[in-house]
Protein backbone atom coordinates (compact mmCIF):
# COMPACT_ATOMS: atom_id res chain seq x y z
CA UNK A 1 0.00 0.00 0.00
CA UNK A 2 1.31 3.54 -0.79
CA UNK A 3 2.36 5.31 2.20
CA UNK A 4 2.10 8.28 0.33
CA UNK A 5 -1.96 8.00 0.69
CA UNK A 6 -2.01 6.37 3.73
CA UNK A 7 -0.55 9.79 4.58
CA UNK A 8 -3.12 11.63 3.47
CA UNK A 9 -5.94 9.69 4.99
CA UNK A 10 -4.00 10.17 8.47
CA UNK A 11 -3.59 13.51 7.93
CA UNK A 12 -7.11 15.03 6.48
CA UNK A 13 -8.73 11.65 7.18
CA UNK A 14 -9.10 10.82 3.41
CA UNK A 15 -8.59 7.64 2.00
CA UNK A 16 -6.77 7.86 -1.61
CA UNK A 17 -7.94 4.88 -3.15
CA UNK A 18 -9.25 1.37 -2.10
CA UNK A 19 -7.10 -1.19 -0.66
CA UNK A 20 -6.62 -4.94 -2.56
CA UNK A 21 -10.49 -6.47 -2.09
CA UNK A 22 -10.59 -9.58 -3.61
CA UNK A 23 -11.06 -11.99 -1.24
CA UNK A 24 -14.71 -12.70 -0.74
CA UNK A 25 -14.49 -11.53 2.74
CA UNK A 26 -13.56 -8.07 1.97
CA UNK A 27 -16.04 -5.18 1.92
CA UNK A 28 -17.37 -4.23 -1.88
CA UNK A 29 -16.36 -1.03 -3.10
CA UNK A 30 -18.86 1.50 -2.79
CA UNK A 31 -20.96 2.14 -6.33
CA UNK A 32 -23.28 5.19 -6.84
CA UNK A 33 -27.22 4.62 -7.13
CA UNK A 34 -27.29 7.84 -9.41
CA UNK A 35 -29.31 9.44 -7.03
CA UNK A 36 -30.02 13.07 -7.48
CA UNK A 37 -27.58 16.12 -5.84
CA UNK A 38 -28.48 17.34 -2.61
CA UNK A 39 -27.39 19.19 0.71
CA UNK A 40 -26.40 17.05 3.44
CA UNK A 41 -24.59 18.12 6.93
CA UNK A 42 -25.03 21.06 8.62
CA UNK A 43 -24.28 24.75 7.61
CA UNK A 44 -24.00 28.01 9.10
CA UNK A 45 -23.84 31.30 7.84
CA UNK A 46 -20.99 33.79 10.10
CA UNK A 47 -21.73 37.58 9.83
CA UNK A 48 -19.03 39.72 10.88
CA UNK A 49 -17.89 43.27 9.86
CA UNK A 50 -19.87 43.58 6.48
CA UNK A 51 -18.84 40.06 5.38
CA UNK A 52 -20.18 36.51 5.27
CA UNK A 53 -18.29 33.82 5.92
CA UNK A 54 -19.69 29.62 6.37
CA UNK A 55 -18.96 27.37 8.79
CA UNK A 56 -19.68 23.67 8.07
CA UNK A 57 -19.92 20.30 9.72
CA UNK A 58 -18.64 17.60 7.37
CA UNK A 59 -18.23 13.49 8.01
CA UNK A 60 -15.10 12.11 7.48
CA UNK A 61 -16.51 9.01 5.09
CA UNK A 62 -18.95 9.49 2.71
CA UNK A 63 -20.75 7.83 -0.16
CA UNK A 64 -20.13 7.96 -4.12
CA UNK A 65 -23.71 9.69 -3.96
CA UNK A 66 -22.44 12.14 -1.78
CA UNK A 67 -20.08 13.69 -3.96
CA UNK A 68 -22.56 15.91 -5.88
CA UNK A 69 -22.67 19.23 -3.79
CA UNK A 70 -26.50 20.38 -3.44
CA UNK A 71 -27.17 23.92 -4.39
CA UNK A 72 -26.90 25.67 -0.88
CA UNK A 73 -23.86 24.25 -0.35
CA UNK A 74 -22.12 24.99 -3.97
CA UNK A 75 -23.67 28.79 -3.84
CA UNK A 76 -21.78 29.08 -0.31
CA UNK A 77 -18.40 27.72 -1.41
CA UNK A 78 -19.02 29.36 -4.38
CA UNK A 79 -19.26 32.75 -2.56
CA UNK A 80 -16.28 32.07 -1.02
CA UNK A 81 -12.61 33.43 -1.19
CA UNK A 82 -10.71 30.49 0.60
CA UNK A 83 -11.83 27.02 1.99
CA UNK A 84 -10.53 26.42 5.46
CA UNK A 85 -10.05 22.63 6.30
CA UNK A 86 -8.59 20.72 9.29
CA UNK A 87 -5.70 19.35 7.15
CA UNK A 88 -5.40 20.25 3.26
CA UNK A 89 -5.03 16.53 2.09
CA UNK A 90 -3.51 17.57 -0.77
CA UNK A 91 -0.70 19.11 0.81
CA UNK A 92 2.55 17.68 -1.06
CA UNK A 93 4.08 18.55 2.46
CA UNK A 94 2.12 16.42 4.51
CA UNK A 95 3.69 13.18 4.34
CA UNK A 96 7.19 14.29 5.69
CA UNK A 97 5.25 16.15 8.16
CA UNK A 98 3.09 13.22 9.42
CA UNK A 99 7.00 11.27 9.32
CA UNK A 100 8.17 13.34 11.66
CA UNK A 101 5.70 13.52 14.27
CA UNK A 102 6.34 11.49 17.43
CA UNK A 103 2.70 10.36 18.71
CA UNK A 104 2.29 7.98 21.59
CA UNK A 105 5.68 8.42 22.69
CA UNK A 106 7.26 5.87 21.06
CA UNK A 107 5.55 3.33 23.63
CA UNK A 108 5.79 0.02 22.00
CA UNK A 109 2.82 -1.90 22.35
CA UNK A 110 2.65 -5.89 24.56
CA UNK A 111 3.32 -8.53 21.57
CA UNK A 112 0.02 -10.02 22.27
CA UNK A 113 -1.76 -6.22 20.94
CA UNK A 114 0.74 -5.92 18.17
CA UNK A 115 -0.56 -9.30 16.86
CA UNK A 116 -4.35 -8.60 17.11
CA UNK A 117 -3.53 -4.98 15.30
CA UNK A 118 -1.52 -7.16 12.14
CA UNK A 119 -5.09 -9.36 12.55
CA UNK A 120 -6.93 -6.71 12.14
CA UNK A 121 -5.13 -5.67 9.29
CA UNK A 122 -5.64 -8.50 7.45
CA UNK A 123 -9.09 -8.62 8.31
CA UNK A 124 -9.29 -4.77 6.48
CA UNK A 125 -7.98 -6.76 3.23
CA UNK A 126 -4.76 -4.73 3.80
CA UNK A 127 -1.28 -6.33 2.56
CA UNK A 128 0.75 -7.67 4.90
CA UNK A 129 2.91 -4.80 7.03
CA UNK A 130 1.06 -2.28 5.00
CA UNK A 131 0.57 -0.06 8.69
CA UNK A 132 3.55 -2.15 11.19
CA UNK A 133 5.47 1.46 10.39
CA UNK A 134 2.56 3.65 11.68
CA UNK A 135 2.35 4.22 15.78
CA UNK A 136 -0.93 2.11 17.22
CA UNK A 137 -2.91 5.13 17.56
CA UNK A 138 -2.75 5.51 13.93
CA UNK A 139 -3.27 1.70 12.98
CA UNK A 140 -6.54 1.77 15.25
CA UNK A 141 -7.38 4.96 13.16
CA UNK A 142 -7.03 3.46 9.70
CA UNK A 143 -8.61 0.09 10.62
CA UNK A 144 -11.90 2.18 11.81
CA UNK A 145 -12.32 3.84 8.72
CA UNK A 146 -11.46 0.74 6.49
CA UNK A 147 -14.19 -0.46 8.47
CA UNK A 148 -16.94 1.78 7.51
CA UNK A 149 -16.31 0.57 3.69
CA UNK A 150 -18.98 -2.77 5.20
CA UNK A 151 -21.65 0.25 5.51
CA UNK A 152 -20.51 1.57 1.66
CA UNK A 153 -19.00 4.40 3.38
CA UNK A 154 -15.31 5.18 2.20
CA UNK A 155 -12.88 8.42 2.65
CA UNK A 156 -12.37 9.06 -0.60
CA UNK A 157 -15.81 10.36 -1.00
CA UNK A 158 -15.55 12.13 2.95
CA UNK A 159 -16.77 15.65 2.03
CA UNK A 160 -13.37 17.25 2.30
CA UNK A 161 -12.25 15.79 -0.63
CA UNK A 162 -15.31 17.05 -2.48
CA UNK A 163 -14.80 20.51 -1.44
CA UNK A 164 -11.11 20.31 -1.88
CA UNK A 165 -12.00 19.77 -5.71
CA UNK A 166 -14.50 22.12 -6.05
CA UNK A 167 -12.19 25.26 -4.45
CA UNK A 168 -9.55 24.16 -7.17
CA UNK A 169 -11.81 24.08 -9.80
CA UNK A 170 -12.36 27.10 -9.08
CA UNK A 171 -9.47 28.18 -8.02
CA UNK A 172 -9.71 29.10 -4.97
CA UNK A 173 -7.21 28.61 -2.06
CA UNK A 174 -7.56 25.73 0.52
CA UNK A 175 -5.89 26.36 3.39
CA UNK A 176 -5.19 24.38 6.91
CA UNK A 177 -6.58 25.61 10.14
CA UNK A 178 -4.16 22.62 12.00
CA UNK A 179 -0.36 20.89 11.61
CA UNK A 180 -0.22 17.46 11.16
CA UNK A 181 1.84 17.24 14.68
CA UNK A 182 -1.44 19.10 16.36
CA UNK A 183 -3.72 16.33 14.85
CA UNK A 184 -1.61 13.73 15.72
CA UNK A 185 -1.04 14.28 19.05
CA UNK A 186 -4.48 15.23 19.89
CA UNK A 187 -4.80 11.23 18.50
CA UNK A 188 -2.19 10.01 20.62
CA UNK A 189 -2.37 8.79 24.60
CA UNK A 190 -0.64 10.57 27.51
CA UNK A 191 0.96 7.35 28.93
CA UNK A 192 1.72 3.71 27.83
CA UNK A 193 -1.53 2.75 29.94
CA UNK A 194 -3.58 5.10 27.67
CA UNK A 195 -2.10 4.65 24.30
CA UNK A 196 -2.77 0.68 24.98
CA UNK A 197 -6.53 1.30 26.68
CA UNK A 198 -7.24 3.48 23.39
CA UNK A 199 -6.25 0.85 21.00
CA UNK A 200 -7.74 -2.49 22.84
CA UNK A 201 -10.82 0.21 23.08
CA UNK A 202 -11.13 0.46 18.98
CA UNK A 203 -9.96 -3.47 18.60
CA UNK A 204 -12.99 -4.70 20.80
CA UNK A 205 -15.22 -2.35 18.75
CA UNK A 206 -13.96 -3.78 14.94
CA UNK A 207 -14.51 -7.41 16.87
CA UNK A 208 -17.57 -6.79 18.39
CA UNK A 209 -19.06 -4.75 15.09
CA UNK A 210 -19.92 -1.96 18.13
CA UNK A 211 -18.22 0.67 15.80
CA UNK A 212 -19.79 -0.35 12.47
CA UNK A 213 -22.95 0.72 14.41
CA UNK A 214 -22.12 3.46 15.59
CA UNK A 215 -20.72 4.50 12.42
CA UNK A 216 -23.55 3.94 10.24
CA UNK A 217 -25.82 5.99 13.51
CA UNK A 218 -23.43 8.85 13.29
CA UNK A 219 -23.17 8.98 8.77
CA UNK A 220 -27.11 8.76 9.50
CA UNK A 221 -27.42 11.67 11.26
CA UNK A 222 -24.83 13.72 9.88
CA UNK A 223 -26.93 13.26 6.19
CA UNK A 224 -29.82 13.98 7.77
CA UNK A 225 -28.19 17.58 9.91
CA UNK A 226 -29.39 15.68 13.29
CA UNK A 227 -27.47 17.83 15.33
CA UNK A 228 -29.35 16.81 18.27
CA UNK A 229 -28.10 13.01 17.81
CA UNK A 230 -24.81 14.12 17.47
CA UNK A 231 -24.69 16.11 20.55
CA UNK A 232 -25.90 13.47 22.25
CA UNK A 233 -22.68 10.92 20.70
CA UNK A 234 -21.19 10.06 24.43
CA UNK A 235 -24.51 8.38 25.06
CA UNK A 236 -24.81 6.64 22.24
CA UNK A 237 -21.01 6.12 20.72
CA UNK A 238 -19.66 3.28 22.95
CA UNK A 239 -16.64 4.93 24.09
CA UNK A 240 -17.37 7.42 26.77
CA UNK A 241 -18.10 5.00 29.32
CA UNK A 242 -14.57 5.47 31.62
CA UNK A 243 -13.06 8.96 32.91
CA UNK A 244 -10.08 8.29 30.73
CA UNK A 245 -12.01 7.33 27.95
CA UNK A 246 -14.05 10.36 28.29
CA UNK A 247 -10.77 12.75 28.73
CA UNK A 248 -9.76 11.31 25.35
CA UNK A 249 -12.69 12.63 23.76
CA UNK A 250 -12.55 15.91 25.23
CA UNK A 251 -8.77 15.79 23.72
CA UNK A 252 -9.82 14.98 20.38
CA UNK A 253 -13.06 17.03 20.44
CA UNK A 254 -13.91 20.14 22.54
CA UNK A 255 -9.65 21.28 22.87
CA UNK A 256 -9.60 21.77 19.26
CA UNK A 257 -11.91 24.12 18.91
CA UNK A 258 -10.53 27.21 20.57
CA UNK A 259 -7.40 26.94 17.65
CA UNK A 260 -9.76 26.00 15.21
CA UNK A 261 -12.51 29.35 15.86
CA UNK A 262 -9.48 31.61 16.16
CA UNK A 263 -8.45 29.99 12.62
CA UNK A 264 -11.29 30.96 11.20
CA UNK A 265 -11.37 33.71 12.82
CA UNK A 266 -8.42 35.23 11.79
CA UNK A 267 -8.91 34.39 7.75
CA UNK A 268 -12.58 36.79 8.25
CA UNK A 269 -10.72 39.49 9.95
CA UNK A 270 -8.27 39.29 7.26
CA UNK A 271 -11.08 40.13 4.83
CA UNK A 272 -11.72 36.79 3.55
CA UNK A 273 -15.20 35.52 2.42
CA UNK A 274 -14.16 31.91 4.50
CA UNK A 275 -15.65 28.42 4.01
CA UNK A 276 -14.59 26.84 6.36
CA UNK A 277 -15.22 22.89 6.71
CA UNK A 278 -14.44 20.87 10.24
CA UNK A 279 -15.74 17.48 11.32
CA UNK A 280 -19.32 18.01 12.48
CA UNK A 281 -18.82 16.62 16.36
CA UNK A 282 -16.93 20.12 16.76
CA UNK A 283 -20.23 21.92 15.87
CA UNK A 284 -21.75 20.10 19.23
CA UNK A 285 -22.52 21.17 22.86
CA UNK A 286 -21.15 24.11 24.77
CA UNK A 287 -17.31 24.40 23.59
CA UNK A 288 -18.82 24.05 19.85
CA UNK A 289 -17.95 25.89 16.78
CA UNK A 290 -21.13 28.04 16.00
CA UNK A 291 -21.16 28.91 20.06
CA UNK A 292 -17.11 30.03 20.10
CA UNK A 293 -17.31 31.94 16.81
CA UNK A 294 -20.72 33.71 18.40
CA UNK A 295 -18.52 34.53 21.35
CA UNK A 296 -15.98 35.94 18.87
CA UNK A 297 -18.40 38.72 18.13
CA UNK A 298 -19.67 36.89 14.75
CA UNK A 299 -23.48 36.32 14.13
CA UNK A 300 -24.38 32.74 13.67
CA UNK A 301 -27.48 31.79 11.84
CA UNK A 302 -28.40 27.64 11.01
CA UNK A 303 -28.68 27.81 7.23
CA UNK A 304 -31.73 26.08 6.53
CA UNK A 305 -31.15 23.98 3.39
CA UNK A 306 -34.55 23.94 2.15
CA UNK A 307 -34.42 27.60 1.65
CA UNK A 308 -33.07 29.33 -1.81
CA UNK A 309 -29.42 29.53 -2.18
CA UNK A 310 -27.44 33.03 -1.25
CA UNK A 311 -25.99 35.27 -3.46
CA UNK A 312 -22.90 37.38 -2.63
CA UNK A 313 -23.68 41.11 -3.00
Amino acid sequence: MNRRRLAALLAGWLWAGAAALAATSCPPLPVATGAAAADRGMLWELHKDGRRSWLYGTLHVGKPDWMRPGPRLAAALASSDVLALEIDPADPGLPPALASAQPDGGWPLPAALLARLAEASERACLPPGALAAMPPILQATVLTMLDARWLGLDASYAQEHLLAMQARARSLPVVALETVSQQVQALSGQTPEQTQAQVVQTLDQLDDKRGRAVMARLATAWAAGDLQTLGDFERWCACASTAQERAFLQRMNDARNPQLADGIAARHAAGQWVFAAVGALHMTGPAGLPRLLAERGFRVQRVLFASAPPARP
